[in-house]
Order: structure tokens, then C-alpha cells, then sequence
């Protein structure tokens, strides 16, 4: 699987149930709907109906503060997007845009960061998801 339409879905599904629990939960909800009416139209009605049931989830779960149902609920979206993009990776532009407009933190370029690292002997790792400075003396 292309690693940049993993990461975009990534980044959409973590921003999409991040928003569930704020004011900007219905601009957010409308772009993806409008996504998915331009991308697959026959999915739209679908689709919003699966947002209106992730929602009502995702603010259960802040109240009871059940992380796996955030997890969960996160996975799911990131899959679905996954799909779309594997689908129609014309789609992957308009979710950038979608992205940008409801949250402009969540850019796609540094949405996600993984790192691994193996050290053996007297090896030393330095790993930075940015800036990095180091003085070894």
C-alpha cells in the first residue's frame, strides 16, 4: 500500500474523531459528507449516517474517558478513508484541502511519524520527529 495514501488516511480519520468532540464537529461533518457525495455519491447518505453514530460514540466515550473507544472509533475512519483514497486516489487532493480547512495543524505531511530504531554494541540512536541538535564531546 502507498504510504503516502496510509498517511493522509491516517491523518483524516486522527482529525476527523479528534473534531467529533469540538464546536467545529459540523463543519468537519459536512466536508466529509460533500468528500464522499463527489468521490462516491452513493455512499454519501451512508457515510453520514456512520459519522452521526461515530459521533454520538466518540462523545460517550470523552465523558467515560474510554480511550479504546477512541482508538476504535479512530481506526475506523482511518480505514474507510484508506479505502476511498485506494479507490479513488483523486480523492487524496480534496482531502488535503478538506484537512487544511478544518484543521490546519493537522498537515499531512507531519501528521504521522514512525520511527524504529535497533542499536547493538556501542551504537547510539538519535531519532527527532523535527529539529535535533546535538553536542557530543
Amino acid at each position: 500500500m502507498d504510504l503516502e495514501i496510509s498517511s493522509l488516511a491516517q491523518s483524516g480519520g486522527a482529525t476527523l474523531v479528534t473534531l467529533m468532540a469540538t464546536d467545529a464537529w459540523q463543519t468537519a461533518r459536512e466536508g466529509f459528507v460533500q468528500l464522499w457525495r463527489r468521490m462516491q455519491p452513493q455512499r454519501a447518505e451512508a457515510v453520514a449516517a456512520e459519522l452521526d453514530v461515530g459521533y454520538a460514540e466518540v462523545l460517550a466515550a470523552a465523558v467515560a474517558d474510554d480511550q479504546e473507544v477512541l482508538s476504535e472509533v479512530r481506526a475506523e475512519w482511518q480505514g474507510r478513508l484508506r479505502r476511498l483514497l485506494v479507490a479513488q486516489p483523486e480523492a487524496a487532493a480534496e482531502l488535503r484541502r478538506l484537512l487544511d480547512e478544518i484543521d490546519p495543524s493537522a498537515s499531512a505531511v507531519d501528521a504521522a511519524v514512525t520511527q524504529r530504531a535497533t542499536a547493538s554494541g556501542h551504537a547510539r540512536i538519535y531519532q527527532a520527529g523535527r529539529d535535533q541538535h546535538i553536542t557530543e564531546r
